[in-house]
């Protein structure tokens, strides 16, 4: 196993890494400086844009383009022109909430979630963003919406209340988009801060979480059990997710300034985007936004 610098830009909050396998190009996202980045999976041609709010995440859409979860609400953007357009705001009266951590499903559903930004308060909610346009909820009592993702089989949904100190799983029903049977998937057992952050599945069915401000990757198998734990060389780790060619390159974001002063500061490596390779494993194509 080699953990290498792929690409430094410093972001404030380096988050959401996304691997497009039509265009083998890693896509990511600066949540606090409201950018969004491409680049080769060398870290080569490296492009970003410029949205006018924190994001959350995004995902790209079959007909191009994509969906950005912006503070105030999900737009589309425009990678041509750069520009973007309102869809709809699923939190207009709570104004300390923003809009966080997303994925597509399997059948081209985007499921988000927000956030309260003092990360103190249970204000935030689960959402799905249909592809008809329309949003429904589909959980709230939430502090920090993190890690949504799915089984290889899409019979199992995971998502993380990051200060819950838990991982989550649903059963997922792929017909509606609707979730059920919420239980403990896994209890996160870090040293200073029990912190789940981004996620992913491999496809062996086991889930990878960045566990933010401890520094670690855990790699869990399906039944919850830690497989491995990877320590990193930076402590504000973010978010995980498979790329390259063969889908076998383990891509981490992280994040030069913690977003609140009681979050640990980290060495001068914060804020880029690092390539794990050797590690014998690989991951599941990621889905395009289908509306």
């Amino acid at each position: 196993m080699k953990i290498e610098v792929l690409v430094d830009v410093k972001t404030t909050l380096g988050e959401g890494p996304l691997w497009d396998v039509q265009e083998q190009r890693l896509y990511w996202i600066d949540s606090a400086d409201g950018r969004v980045f491409r680049a080769t999976a060398q870290g080569n041609e490296l492009r970003a844009w410029q949205v006018p709010q924190k994001i959350g995440s995004m995902a790209l859409r079959k007909g191009g383009g994509a969906i950005v979860s912006l503070a105030r609400g999900l737009h589309t953007l425009d990678f041509e022109s750069g520009g973007i357009q309102l869809i709809t705001d699923p939190e207009p009266e709570l104004l300390n909430n923003r809009l966080n951590d997303g994925k597509v499903d399997a059948q081209g559903r985007f499921v988000f979630g927000s956030m309260d930004t003092l990360e103190e308060g249970p204000n935030g909610a689960l959402y799905c963003l249909d592809t008809d346009m329309s949003v429904r909820k589909l959980d709230d009592h939430i502090i920090v919406s993190n890690g949504p993702c799915w089984s290889p089989d899409g019979r199992i949904f995971y998502f993380s209340d990051t200060w819950s100190g838990d991982i989550w799983a649903y059963d997922y029903d792929q017909k509606t988009g609707n979730i059920s049977n919420k239980r403990v998937f896994t209890t996160l057992q870090g040293k200073h801060f029990r912190s789940s952050d981004g996620s992913t599945v491999d496809e062996e069915g086991c889930l990878w979480n960045a566990q933010v401000y401890e520094g670690i990757l855990v790699r869990y198998n399906p039944d919850g059990s830690v497989e491995r734990t990877i320590p990193m060389p930076v402590k504000n780790v973010t978010s995980v997710m498979f790329g390259g060619p063969d889908l076998d390159v383990l891509y981490v974001t992280c994040m030069s300034k913690p977003p609140l002063p009681r979050f640990p500061k980290d060495s001068v490596l914060g804020g880029s985007v690092f390539a794990i390779t050797g590690l014998g494993i690989r991951g599941l194509p990621e889905h395009r936004f289908a509306g």
